[in-house]
């Protein structure tokens, strides 16, 4: 935007984020839209200010600075109460919706629902992925993505279609969405329309080609600054190892998705993952302690008061859980799961 001036800037700047949003390019809508926020604030044209800071506030929570975003939010809600302007409620949904607060976001988006807000839906589908609710996933999405009113959010819908009708069973149905998704995808050629592209297809993928395809995902989502989608990529490919039963190649990336997620704070994706992170029972975890800490299986039965034989079977079922072969492992292994304390 350099040599226009501000006041087209602040006529027409709004397109330059829309055409960010055509070919994907979130950072690039971030960047502009940080931009206009800080020539609004500069010029002091408070009306324009919480639409701008909404549109920021969406980029911002695209990247997992889920802080930033509420920050973001509570600036406009606060601004737009002071000057009487009218701010849809796209990133307060968009927001609730990565964190997976089930209560907060379905209140949020039935009263966006009567409102005809757009993002409502888009939202839900987001909502309901990360509780594994595909059904419901499916039918939000295909509501967003048939919307005719707002080109952004029917695109950005399509991913949690092909996602919710992947995991749903509706294959024909995850097909043509990620025809539609592709579509839009292919002729950007950066690294994150193609890779939600790669995640999508993976989904659709058998055998070695999924593979090969979720590693793309990982790789072009790991050189931008979405970890959102970079986690759920894991996610993904995680839970497609571990129905293939690769156990210790499922955890690897269920342990990085479920790290990613907890830091992020999307918290209804972590739990979709809860079950399928490493858990031992709390002798188990005890049993696992002294065997790293070099005990004997004898030493452990006598002070545990267990046979030998029912130590070592112990030790057979954590090696499993773990994902090692051997004691020696142990202690990387025990590392990754925190404080020498028994799982919950």
């Amino acid at each position: 935007m350099a040599g226009i001036s501000v006041q087209d800037v602040l006529r027409w700047g709004w397109a330059a984020a829309g055409a960010s949003y055509a070919i994907w390019d979130i950072e690039g809508s971030r960047a502009i839209s940080a931009r206009q926020v800080q020539l609004l604030r500069d010029a002091g044209v408070l009306a324009q200010l919480p639409i701008h800071l909404s549109a920021l506030a969406i980029a911002t929570a695209w990247t997992g600075d889920f802080a930033g975003a509420a920050g973001l939010i509570a600036e406009s809600d606060q601004v737009a109460a002071a000057t009487g302007s009218q701010v849809p409620p796209q990133a307060l949904l968009r927001l609730l919706a990565l964190q997976g607060r089930e209560a907060e976001a379905r209140t949020a988006i039935a009263s966006a629902m009567e409102h005809g807000h757009p993002h409502a839906q888009w939202a839900a589908a987001v909502l309901y992925n990360g509780l594994a609710r595909y059904e419901e996933a499916a039918a939000a999405a295909r509501r967003a993505a048939s919307n005719t009113f707002d080109p952004w959010p029917t695109m950005w819908a399509l991913p949690e279609l092909v996602e919710a009708a992947a995991r749903g069973g509706e294959a024909e149905l995850a097909r043509d969405a990620l025809e539609r998704l592709a579509r839009t995808t292919q002729s950007c050629g950066t690294d994150f329309p193609l890779g939600i592209e790669a995640r999508c297809r993976a989904l659709l993928s058998d055998g070695g080609t999924g593979d090969e395809l979720y590693r793309e995902a990982i790789d072009r989502l790991s050189r931008t600054r979405l970890r959102p989608e970079l986690a759920r990529a894991h996610l993904l490919y995680g839970e497609r190892l571990r129905r293939q039963g690769r156990r210790t190649d499922a955890r690897e990336q269920l342990r990085t998705a479920h790290g990613m997620l907890i830091a992020i704070g999307m918290e209804a994706f972590a739990e979709r993952n809860a079950d399928t992170v490493t858990r031992l029972t709390a002798q188990e975890a005890h049993i696992a302690r002294l065997a790293r800490d070099g005990r004997t299986n004898a030493e452990i039965g006598a002070q545990l008061f267990l046979s030998s034989r029912t130590v070592e079977w112990h030790l057979s079922k954590i090696f499993t859980k773990l994902g090692i072969g051997s004691r020696r492992e142990l202690h990387a292994a025990l590392a990754q799961l925190g404080p020498d304390s028994p799982p919950a």
